[in-house]
């Protein structure tokens, strides 16, 4: 298929969206055209403070949920991301959404650019884009879920560290997740601790919720109701530490029959050999027809099953400040077994939500899930699932994090 220009469809709501209601505050929120979960959440949280939201997003995260809201636009100016395009198709959409992006920047929108991710060039968004944004005469807030992904994947470089330092210091404000990521960009990246504001992530409102019980999730993924299930969940790479998860529950498959392990997620890019090796360790050992292994992207609208049909997430990471994929869980009323890294510590109350591990350490890992299916945290899951689901609730509330990011956005206007 061709490449759509300028003067399509889909960029054709520069010039004609739908009206939107009267509002103080009007925002273009730039995603990255990914994160489905988060952008819908801050979105909808946003609308509800009263704040105007241009939506630029793509084919993922285009949804029914999100048209026809007073307030909002929804910008489809990222396209399609099929990853089995040719690499013609892939330079040419790119190459042809960054121009969309420029013209939309340069027209009479929003005053303020609130960048949730960026986009497939991360040296050209830190720094020519965002000097674009400011001769423009936007307000830029930025959203740092990870302060420096290089260093938590180890390959970290003075140019991802240079750049990084400049996206930094363009931006007019910082919103972070956790204290530990605050002190990062002030130690490692000079920013003045005034510039950043720590804000929960909120809780996953994205993922259709329907009244599928845990036995029928089971039966769905072919578990059976005594069966152990532990889940792990969401993209795949080395900090992950899925390895020291599989090694564990070869410990204790040895011992218990009862124990299944679920892998659901897709390779992180770059990912792929990690994900063989890990297969391959898997497939050596007696335990492998008990591991259910899904190594692709989960769609919103199936995710309720593994959660539904889990006993317990995992989170085995090996380094990492925070995760969205606890707040998931709880979501669903699920326990977590972390590794106690990051901040990862701050999510968890002990014996009521989880419990905490050492990290990269298999036989602690297994002693935990052990501990955890002896306790009474496991034996009074079904009643324990709402006490859960409340505190995620109170912990990670969108309206707090969209009445925060609003106060922000207040003060940057009247500056």
């Amino acid at each position: 298929m061709s490449g759509r220009t300028l003067d399509d469809p889909v960029v054709s709501t520069l010039r004609s969206a739908s009206p939107r209601t009267a509002a103080e505050i009007d925002v273009g929120l730039l995603t990255g055209g990914i994160d489905r979960p988060y952008a819908f959440g801050l979105a909808l949280a946003l609308l509800s403070k009263g704040v105007a939201v241009d939506f630029i997003g793509s084919d993922d995260l285009d949804s029914p949920d999100l048209r026809g809201r007073p307030g909002l636009v929804f910008r489809n100016l990222r396209g399609s991301q099929r990853e089995d395009a040719s690499l013609a198709r892939k330079v040419s959409r790119v190459s042809i959404y960054y121009a969309r992006l420029i013209r939309y920047a340069a027209g009479d929108g929003p005053k303020i650019f609130h960048i949730l991710w960026n986009n497939k060039f991360e040296v050209f968004d830190r720094t020519l884009l965002m000097l674009y944004y400011k001769l423009r005469g936007k307000k830029i807030v930025l959203t740092a879920h990870n302060v420096n992904a290089g260093k938590r994947d180890s390959n970290d470089s003075w140019i991802n560290r240079l750049t990084l330092r400049i996206q930094y210091r363009l931006a007019d404000h910082i919103f972070v997740h956790t204290d530990a990521m605050k002190r990062e960009l002030v130690e490692d990246f000079g920013m003045r601790a005034g510039a950043a504001t720590v804000i929960p992530i909120g809780i996953n409102n994205s993922v259709p919720v329907t009244g599928l019980t845990s036995a029928q999730a089971k039966r769905r993924l072919g578990l059976d109701d005594g069966d152990r299930a532990i889940l792990f969940f969401g993209h795949i790479g080395p900090y992950k530490g899925l390895e020291f998860l599989v090694a564990a529950f070869q410990r204790i498959a040895a011992t218990n029959p009862a124990y299944r392990l679920i892998i659901a997620g897709k390779p992180k890019r770059g990912g792929e050999r990690y994900v063989d090796e890990i297969q391959r360790a898997i497939r050596g050992d007696a335990s492998r027809e008990r591991v259910i292994q899904r190594i692709e992207f989960i769609p919103d609208e199936e995710t309720e099953v593994y959660f539904k049909a889990a006993d317990v997430l995992a989170l085995p990471y090996t380094q990492v400040f925070q995760s969205g994929v606890i707040v998931l869980g709880y979501s669903f009323g699920l326990p977590v077994i972390a590794a106690d890294v990051g901040s990862l510590r701050e999510d968890i109350v002990a014996g009521r939500t989880g419990l905490l591990c050492r990290a990269a350490d298999p036989a602690d890992l297994a002693n935990a899930i052990e501990t955890y299916f002896e306790s009474e945290l496991f034996k009074s899951l079904e009643s324990r699932r709402r006490e859960i689901r409340e505190y995620a609730a109170a912990q990670h509330s969108w309206d707090a994090v969209g009445e925060v990011t609003r106060a922000v956005y207040t003060e940057l206007l009247a500056r």
